[in-house]
């Protein structure tokens, strides 16, 4: 994998020092991120600054057995379609415009959820780009008699934000009011720089058959048995 390259410009972020006291900084990055062409299209439009708490939405739903799998436990998928329509209620709620969904980070299922809990959604906007937003999301079950509550799963979805004709539309832009709100932006870029040096060693990958059989065999029990 290559080394990150150290960026040479900064950001512009508003922080909330103290009730009623802002300030506008710049933060140096320590990665650099390539910045999409249609950055341009919105360099003369006056920016509007938001903080991640007007983003936050909250949703309770009780589990029920229509939405069970034939184990008995909540089906995966229809949390998954939970989690889709709160990224796109935060998004849309955040840029004031109709969002569609982008792509999906990991997913994974910690605990599973019975029939019977009451699962709770919280989700924020942790990123903007130009018209796009990640929307960092937790899921929560809790057992309504006993109150135990369990972390089921945490994932990010991004969300672009598009205006009448469906083109893409600019965002307004996060004011970060905590360290948590300041981390959650940075692991984003960092995130976002990391995928891209992946990208670019899965396409670096040579076609060399031979030798990635070799390494299979050698490291994975696996049987290989080309008919073609």
């Amino acid at each position: 994998m290559k080394a990150l390259t150290p960026l040479r410009k900064s950001n512009r972020f508003f922080f909330v020092l103290s009730k009623g006291v802002s300030a506008l900084v710049d933060i140096p990055f320590l990665f650099s991120f390539e910045i999409p062409a249609v950055q341009s299209k919105f360099r003369d439009m006056e920016e509007i600054y938001k903080t991640v708490s007007e983003s936050v939405i909250r949703i309770s739903q009780l589990m029920l057995p229509s939405n069970a799998n034939f184990g008995g436990k909540i089906h995966g998928g229809y949390i998954l379609s939970l989690m889709d329509q709160i990224a796109f209620a935060v998004a849309s709620k955040f840029s004031a415009h109709y969002c569609v969904t982008a792509s999906v980070g990991k997913v994974d299922f910690l605990k599973p959820i019975e029939v019977g809990e009451l699962v709770t959604l919280i989700a924020s906007v942790n990123y903007v780009g130009n018209s796009s937003m990640e929307v960092g999301i937790r899921v929560e079950a809790m057992n309504i008699q006993t109150g135990e509550t369990k972390h089921c799963n945490s994932s990010y979805f991004t969300m672009v934000a598009k205006d009448e004709s469906g083109k893409p539309v600019r965002v307004p832009r996060l004011i970060l009011e905590t360290e948590k709100d300041v981390f959650r932006f940075y692991r984003c870029v960092v995130k976002m720089e990391v995928d891209k040096e992946r990208d670019r060693a899965i396409h670096d990958l040579e076609t060399d058959s031979a030798e990635q059989q070799a390494y299979l065999r050698k490291h994975y029990d696996v049987k290989i048995n080309l008919t073609s």
